[in-house]
């Protein structure tokens, strides 16, 4: 059978942590082996909500590459590119709002959750939210259907962005005729990583988050202040693992130990700071691959400037295809030749 596309992408807003690589990122490595895969660097979504900083987004651009090709996305299996280099996701996203109502923008369950995250970290206020941010379903319908994307993965939280892409797909073709891709759900197998604090979120906002880039005596600073279980009050006090957010980092990189450190803390023959130090460990040499791939590309930036170019100017040439039979179906092909 042949490959069907899929379509992910992140936003450049900084280097990605561990909750990128547990929620979304390991995830896309094993996929690329079975799709068509393109993965956007979402700078124009980006800007929706840094547009009076773009100089941010610029310098993350890279970063977000580098992150990219570290943890194992394979240029010669995959396309990495560049949003802004392709102009047909824009002029798409200006069809679609055709075919969508602020109304229907404002009930989306998950844009509502991050307004009032916005309003609750900044003090935003409802008349503060841009077009460009309440808009930004518009732009990932956009994003996905302009490779003629069949798979996106996502976590349980994104599905309404990708239903309200379908619902755009739905009301194009009933009205232009048959012309787009109705995509599916591909469910990534974790759920949102909380932060070393013990916060639903990992972010970078909230300065809880350990990075794929951080070098140990940072991961050792960040895991030595963890929230552990209050009640544990003396080194050979027994205490609740399952709300201890050392543990519950144990639990994604150190799977072998899991079972000893389990019992250990139960039965109180664990200390926390001797918990906190086989963290550390076991982070770094979970981290190790990527930082090593990663030290190779900061030292060969023109790779990944090749890498990107090539990428997106294949990306594109998808993306114009797909431009010309929508241009087709809207009767506004005026000077194409047959």
């Amino acid at each position: 059978m042949a490959k069907k596309n899929l379509l992910t992408g992140m936003r450049p807003t900084g280097k990605a942590h561990i909750g990128h690589y547990f929620g979304a990122l390991e995830n896309w490595v094993a996929l690329q082996h079975n799709y068509h895969s393109y993965f956007e660097i979402a700078d124009v979504q980006a800007l929706t909500d840094n547009f009076n900083n773009p100089e941010k987004v610029r310098a993350n651009v890279r970063e977000l590459a580098i992150d990219l090709l570290s943890v194992g996305i394979d240029p010669t299996k995959a396309t990495i590119f560049i949003q802004s280099f392709i102009p047909e996701i824009a002029e798409l996203t200006v069809y679609y709002s055709n075919h969508v109502t602020i109304a229907r923008l404002q009930r989306n369950p998950t844009v509502k959750h991050e307004i009032k995250q916005k309003q609750e970290l900044f003090g935003m206020r409802g008349e503060g939210v841009t077009y460009g941010f309440l808009g930004y379903p518009v732009s990932q319908a956009a994003d996905i259907t302009a490779f003629r994307g069949e798979v996106v993965p996502v976590g349980e939280d994104q599905l309404p962005l990708l239903e309200q892409c379908r619902e755009i797909v739905r009301k194009f073709n009933h009205t232009y005729g048959d012309t787009l891709v109705e995509p599916d759900a591909v469910l990534t197998e974790h759920k949102r990583i909380k932060g070393l604090d013990g916060n639903e979120k990992m972010g970078k906002s909230l300065g809880n988050a350990i990075f794929l880039a951080d070098s140990k005596e940072e991961v050792t600073k960040k895991v030595m202040a963890a929230v552990t279980d209050p009640a544990k009050i003396r080194k050979d006090d027994p205490a609740n693992p399952e709300i201890c957010m050392v543990y519950y980092y144990h639990q994604l990189v150190s799977k072998e130990d899991l079972p000893t450190i389990c019992q250990e803390c139960k039965a109180g023959h664990r200390g926390c700071v001797a918990c906190k130090k086989q963290l550390v460990e076991n982070m770094m040499t979970f981290l190790k691959p990527m930082q090593e791939k990663r030290a190779y590309y900061e030292a060969h930036p023109e790779e990944v400037d090749a890498i990107l170019l090539e990428g997106t100017n294949r990306a594109r040439t998808v993306a114009q295809a797909v431009m010309k039979e929508v241009r087709q179906a809207m009767k506004i092909d005026y000077f194409e030749e047959d």
